[in-house]
């Protein structure tokens, strides 16, 4: 795969040329970017894969709801509907798609809504909901939006600055674009990473002067859920980690230093399992997956347990964040 992505390099210049051109017609004006009244605060990435967005939404949910009516809106990957869709009790996974219905099984007092177009489904939510703030999912470079609040999401070790555009590496936006940002994370650390590592990270991000950059790690519950049991409880147990996301090594990884053997069946990001699929998953002694996974197999497979993550932030540096949250939210538009 490694060296197919190479052999497409020429492609990857066309793709970053097409990027260029087009964030340099929203910079001089000729495709227009549209504020809104709401506030509106984007979580995004610049690259593919998996920077932990739908864990840093639930994180802004559980500060902002506890003052402010909250809103989420996505694009609903890969859901089975189209348009806008307002989520009721009765609006299921494959409608919804598994990221959202996520977010509201866990929150079912926030609002959830998916479109495509994030400025059609800001303008829906303005007049059926009219909430304080909407969170805009995965949307950084959806620039017909501009965003009163912009939070950047990069892995640590898929770091935007070393990355190359698509499909030779993983980059679908320019990297000048981490400028809109008022903040960036580096995501998925090592928990015991040096100060001095932290330095040459903002080194190579280049801050501008009114940017901050937080590091973060994934912190795993060890209280299962579902068939709830503690971690521990599965090292009696034949076990076996289903995955459909982008990046499962953090997990394998924590697993495996707490001393779990698993086989793991490795799917692609926001897979929707076969009746086969789910045949074969039915024989299995006990299931482990994503709290994303699980949403889509809940209701079909009954040995099934998942694992929470939440981001950590180093050094207690999460209240920087929620001091910029509060000064968003104060401010007068």
């Amino acid at each position: 795969m490694q060296v197919l992505r190479k052999l497409l390099f020429p492609i990857s210049l066309i793709y970053g040329l097409i990027v260029f051109f087009r964030n340099r017609l929203y910079d001089v004006g000729i495709f227009s970017s549209e504020s809104f009244a709401v506030k509106t605060i984007c979580v995004g990435n610049l690259s593919v894969g998996g920077t932990g967005k739908t864990p840093m939404i639930e994180l802004l949910v559980r500060e902002l709801s506890q003052n402010y009516s909250v809103a989420i809106l996505s694009r609903g990957y890969k859901r089975k509907s189209e348009g806008f869709l307002l989520s009721t009790e009765q609006t299921g996974v494959e409608e919804l798609g598994d990221e959202p219905f996520q977010l509201k099984s866990k929150f079912p007092d926030v609002t959830v809504a998916v479109d495509a177009d994030r400025r059609n489904g800001i303008r829906q939510l303005e007049k059926m909901v009219s909430p304080d703030v909407i969170l805009l999912d995965d949307a950084f470079q959806h620039r017909k939006v501009k965003a009163g609040f912009s939070i950047l999401l990069t892995a640590y070790e898929n770091l935007y600055t070393k990355d190359w555009y698509l499909p030779t590496g993983n980059l679908r936006d320019s990297k000048r674009e981490a400028g809109r940002a008022d903040l960036i994370v580096v995501t998925k650390c090592p928990a015991n990473l040096s100060s001095s590592e932290k330095d040459k990270i903002r080194a190579s991000i280049k801050p501008g002067t009114n940017q901050k950059v937080l590091f973060s790690y994934l912190s795993y519950n060890k209280e299962l859920k579902g068939n709830m049991m503690p971690l521990n409880g599965l090292k009696e147990k034949k076990v076996t980690l289903v995955t459909g996301i982008a990046n499962p090594a953090p997990l394998v990884n924590f697993l495996s230093s707490e001393g779990i053997t698993f086989e793991h069946l490795k799917y692609n990001d926001h897979h929707f399992f076969t009746d086969q699929e789910i045949e074969q998953l039915k024989e299995k002694e006990c299931i482990l997956t994503t709290e994303k996974d699980f949403v889509r197999l809940e209701s079909k497979v009954t040995n099934l347990s998942y694992i929470e993550v939440k981001h950590v932030f180093f050094d207690n540096t999460a209240e920087l964040l929620k001091k910029d949250l509060l000064k968003f939210m104060t401010t007068i538009s």
